[in-house]
């Protein structure tokens, strides 16, 4: 895990899981599952899965085993064994829009799409809707992530059908 590696046993003090894969005997992929709050360093968010729910994250193919899917296999036993001991919902986000099409062949759909930008050390948060997420999902999602200076420093658009 890298430079992470320092973090795992903190990790797993915590409850959070550690899936892999491998070929052979190394290890070329892997990912975490948390049904606790975890921090969302890309977006300066947490979330906070609901009962049932847990939080898929952290996730990593190995350069040499990207785009064979790896990744999207990961993710099936991921959500194989969540539905196993009874998780109604998984949560994923992604920063690599190649990801996106896994995660979306993987068998998760679109909730809420965020956009950061910063202007003069400003950073502006948008959270939109995904394009057809349903909108209780929508209000699912957006109770499950909280940033940590207030929901006033979002901006969230939503679209109601």
């Amino acid at each position: 895990m890298g430079p992470e590696g320092d973090l795992v046993a903190l990790r797993f003090e915590r409850g959070c899981r550690c899936f892999g894969a491998w070929s052979a005997s190394q290890v070329v992929a892997y990912g975490w599952l948390s049904s606790g709050p975890e921090w969302i360093g890309e977006l300066g968010l947490q979330i906070r899965p609901g009962p049932g729910e847990a939080y898929v994250w952290n996730c990593v193919t190995l350069p040499e085993h990207r785009r064979q899917g790896v990744f999207r296999s990961l993710l099936r036993c991921v959500m194989a064994a969540a539905a196993a001991e009874g998780l109604r919902r998984l949560w994923i986000g992604s920063v690599e829009d190649y990801a996106d099409r896994a995660i979306v062949d993987a068998g998760f759909k679109p909730v809420l799409r965020f956009r950061s930008r910063t202007l003069a050390g400003l950073r502006r948060l948008t959270v939109e809707a995904a394009g057809d997420a349903e909108p209780a999902l929508v209000d699912a999602g957006l109770s499950a992530i909280s940033h940590p200076l207030g929901a006033s420093v979002l901006r969230v658009k939503t679209r109601r059908h």
